[in-house]
């Protein structure tokens, strides 16, 4: 194999056989191949992308890079749910304790955060202990004992997909959608999974800010998981504006325990009830997609998943006390109320300033390997369409210092576009407007008459 042959057949657009791609592949792990023939791979395909045989083949040679999750020997069906990423996107948190509280397996293998947005393995080492680096074995007798486990991609799973990953992120290519849907799918198929559901972002605060690609990679991966024998969906959820009222680790924690209490903000609330109810139906435990969410609205209403939190902190080292006393999480030393002047209404809350303004507070990374400030974000967010008195609450700044308080808040008012009158602002953009699956795409449906 030369890999210069490899790199300009793609350079030209010329599809690449499974041996060639296999061997070139093979050379970077190996060493043969060399960091710059790679970037200069990724490049090519960021501008040529791959075919539907080139991408199944990629896929394929990345689960083979590692192990598969061997979970046959668990009686209920085994489902996931991923995310591709927000500002204030806590659903994990919530999901995987009441979709196992339903009776399902849930192997949930999260990432840090990654740009502007949050990560889940960043939230739940926010909780005093919590240990995300659990080896294979450690996982499996967790979720055996919970029907949940909530890990890091650990070296033995798709080890390919995390050398091309962190290439990626410093070479211009992560916007690439084959390269996207590769990454990901090729992480949750080695997961030995029955069923997937995927929230694909779309709107300013995601990867992937215009509808059409974002309904792109979701046909994409949803092809992907189907071909793979996966039962896989996807519903494309807003991301024009923050998911809930809080962004920062420890303060999203604290909002997450609130929606296991059958409390918290509508928005989270609905995105996970309607994730869940996704998988409950994909995976046949469900007659329909409505008796789906009834069934996990009464179960997040009464309880038994916060009590399984609990369990799944206590069992991966985290401090249990903290999700029935949330001041036991990381408390930043200094919160700034931040007020209206005027009489107004929120027209837009951008995502990916708010998201930066948390990586500013130290809550987010700017370098591998940075340690990050759990206690430090942001609370009691506005939302598009409030109608504000004067001295009515915008935010709170949670930060180290007075110094960060203060540009915590100069980084809101950036955030937060107000229209300065009392009258009736426009409506935000749907929170869910599509789902994707093996039979199309179509506009969100609440009822589930469009379910094949």
């Amino acid at each position: 194999m030369n890999p210069v042959e490899i790199l300009d057949a793609k350079r030209e657009g010329r599809s690449l056989d499974r041996a060639s791609l296999s061997a070139f592949m093979t050379g970077y792990l190996e060493g043969t191949v060399e960091e710059y023939q790679m970037a200069a791979f990724l490049m090519a395909v960021q501008f040529r992308g791959l075919d539907d045989g080139e991408l199944t083949d990629l896929v394929e040679i990345m689960i083979g890079s590692g192990s598969v999750l061997e979970l046959d020997h668990l009686p209920s069906p085994r489902v996931d749910k991923h995310s591709t990423g927000g500002v204030g996107d806590k659903v994990s948190l919530v999901l995987s304790p009441l979709v196992a509280e339903a009776g399902l397996h849930v192997p949930m293998m999260s990432g840090r955060g990654l740009g502007h947005t949050g990560g889940t393995l960043d939230k739940l080492e926010a909780i005093p202990g919590f240990r995300t680096d659990l080896p294979l074995d450690e996982f499996l007798e967790v979720l055996g004992a919970e029907r949940a486990a909530m890990m890091g991609q650990t070296a033995e799973i798709a080890p390919l997909d995390q050398r091309l990953y962190a290439l990626r992120s410093v070479t211009g290519t992560v916007p690439s959608i084959p390269l996207i849907a590769a990454s990901i799918m090729s992480k949750k198929l080695a997961e030995g999974l029955d069923a997937l559901v995927l929230d694909v972002k779309t709107g300013s605060g995601a990867f992937l800010s215009q509808r059409d690609d974002s309904l792109a990679l979701a046909r994409t991966m949803v092809g992907i998981g189907e071909r793979y024998g996966v039962r896989t969906t996807a519903l494309l959820t807003a991301m024009d504006r923050p998911l809930g009222r809080t962004a920062g680790n420890a303060l999203e924690v604290r909002e997450a325990v609130e929606c296991l209490r059958g409390k918290g903000p509508e928005d989270l609330r609905e995105v996970v009830l309607a994730l869940s109810a996704e998988l409950l139906l994909s995976a046949g435990e469900a007659s329909s997609f409505e008796a789906a969410r009834e069934r996990l609205a009464e179960l997040l209403d009464g309880g038994a998943p916060l009590a399984r939190f609990r369990r799944l902190v206590q069992r991966q080292g985290g401090d249990p006390r903290t999700v029935d006393e949330v001041d036991r999480l990381p408390q930043a030393p200094v919160v700034r109320e931040v007020r209206v002047d005027a009489p107004s209404h929120v027209a837009e809350v951008r995502p990916v300033p708010l998201g930066m303004a948390v990586i500013a507070l130290g809550g987010g990374r700017t370098r591998l390997g940075q340690e990050i400030d759990p206690s430090v974000g942001f609370s009691v967010l506005v939302q598009p369409g409030e109608i504000l008195e004067e001295g009515d609450l915008l935010g709170r700044v949670h930060a180290a210092s007075e110094e960060a308080a203060r540009e915590g808040e100069a980084r809101l008012r950036d955030a937060v576009h107000l229209g300065r009158s009392r009258g009736t602002p426009g409506a935000p953009s749907p929170l869910i407007s599509h789902r994707v699956d093996a039979s199309g795409v179509w506009p969100w449906d609440p009822v589930g008459s469009q379910r094949g």
